[in-house]
This record gives C-alpha cells, structure tokens and sequence, in this order.
C-alpha cells in the first residue's frame, strides 16, 4: 500500500479553487470589463480611435523605448550582478543595497529627480547638453527612466542563479585548456541565458506600464515625447471613456503578444541550457 504523502495545505481542490478566485478579481474580471466595454464600439470606431495619428506615434515611443531600456537592463544588469556575486570589494553590500531603490522610491520622485538630473542646468545636464546629450524632455529621456525603474529586476533574477553556479564546473573547463571566452561561452552562458531572458522579459513588461517616473522627464509633447499610458490618462480627462479604453486595449493586447513572444524564446532558452 502506498504510503499517503503529507501535505501542508489543504487539497488540490480548494488551493486550486482559491487561486482562481485571486486571479479572477485582480485580473481577469477587469480585463474581461475591458474588453466587454470596447466590443460596444464597431471595427471601423475602434480603429479610429486607436490609430490616430497621435496614438501610433505613443505606441512607438512606448515600446521602443521599452524595448531600448530592457536591453540596457539585460546588457548592463548582468554586468552587475555578475560583479555583486563574484567579487568582494569595499562598498559592495551598499552598492547591493542600492540595487532595490527604484522598488523603494516613489516613481514621481524618480521622474523629478531624473528631470534635475539630466535638464540643461542640472549636475549632469550640464555637461552632457553642451555635447548634444538631451536627457531631459526627449525620447531620449524616456529610455532613461524606464531603464532606471527596470534595472533591479534583471540584477535580482541574475544574482540567485550566479551565486549557486558551481565553480567547479569552470575550473574543469580551465584544466582542460578553455580559455576565458571558451568557458564564458560554453559553460556560463548557457547556464545565464534562461534568467537574462526572464529579466529582459519583467524589465520589458514594468517599461511598458511605466507612468510616473515618465511623464516628468518627457516633457508630454504631442508626437514627440508622450507615452500611450499618459495619453490614456489624457483621455480620460477629457471625458473620452471610448478612446481610452480603445487605446489600452492595444496596449494590452500588444503587450500580451510580445510577453508571449518572449516566453516561447525562453523556453527554447531553456532547452538550449540543457
């Protein structure tokens, strides 16, 4: 007779019925209202208001810029989480630290600080706007406060696969001739790719959201420097219900699509690993 495993808690059923209902309330049901509300619209008012000419030029901004800042993240966060985990250095633990300030700070005090920062008479600004460097109020800008407000969650998907990488692994690979870019390739990137991926993908989906650190930075010009979320924002205010709603289901559905996308790539990351 098999011996019956013990559990901590309570059945399949009731765990599994739970976590429907959480998912169902926090999520499913609002975009299920979502969707419901802009199905009222027509294909040919839909479209309307979701391709303006105002609204494509967000999206572009939105996603690019998105996009842009989560490959600053996957590139330098590994960096620094590498450096974090391999080295020991005065200051190292402090710098660590610092790693989960964008989840602590408010996104609003993010985008002001960033503002002072990189505006023509800020501490930066002031050097880098003589040599043609905007990082205030330009595109440019935009990339700078989603790549701020994504960076940990690469550095923290990174830093627990580093710490349990076994060593002995690229000792081998070094007693048996391979060199540094040999055991980097062969050995630790393979073991690497799968969380740089899951990183890239959270870094990409938070830069998408992304609002308050934004709209400070940006500046909000029209076809220029607005973002799709602040334009919905925009939308609202204007009593447009329609055509926010329309604009966030493209985002969403973009989103949706490209997060899609991303996790076939880490599942093949996944296999290739092995």
């Amino acid at each position: 007779m098999a011996e019956k495993r013990y559990r901590v808690l309570p059945g399949f059923g009731l765990t599994m019925g739970f976590t429907l209902f959480y998912l169902s309330v926090l999520v499913l049901v609002p975009i299920g209202g979502l969707f419901l509300r802009t199905f009222s619209l027509s294909w040919a008012d839909f479209w309307r208001l979701a391709t303006t000419d105002r609204a494509l030029a967000a999206y572009q901004l939105t996603f690019g810029a998105s996009l842009a800042a989560a490959v600053i993240n996957a590139v330098f966060g590994t960096l620094l989480a590498w450096v974090l985990v391999r080295y020991d250095f005065p200051g190292r633990r402090f710098i660590d630290a610092l790693v989960d300030f964008p989840f602590a700070l408010p996104t609003a005090v993010a985008g002001l600080t960033l503002a002072n920062l990189f505006s023509a008479n800020g501490w930066l600004g002031q050097f880098l706007v003589p040599l043609g460097i905007k990082g205030a109020f330009t595109p440019l800008g935009v990339v700078i406060a989603l790549t701020f407000v994504g960076m940990p969650f690469v550095v923290r998907t990174l830093q627990p696969v580093l710490e349990h990488l076994d060593r002995d692994v690229e000792e081998a690979a070094a007693t048996l001739g391979a060199g540094r870019l040999r055991t980097f390739v062969s050995v630790i990137a393979p073991t690497l790719l799968p969380p740089v991926m899951t990183g890239f993908a959270l870094a990409f989906a938070r830069a998408i959201g992304e609002y308050g650190s934004v709209v400070f930075i940006s500046g909000n010009l029209p076809m220029k420097t607005e973002i799709a979320p602040y334009l919905i924002v925009i939308r609202l205010e204007e009593y447009d219900y329609t055509g926010a709603m329309a604009l966030a289901v493209v985002l969403l559905v973009i989103s949706f699509a490209l997060l899609g996308v991303i996790n076939v790539l880490e599942q093949w990351a996944n296999r290739f690993s092995r």
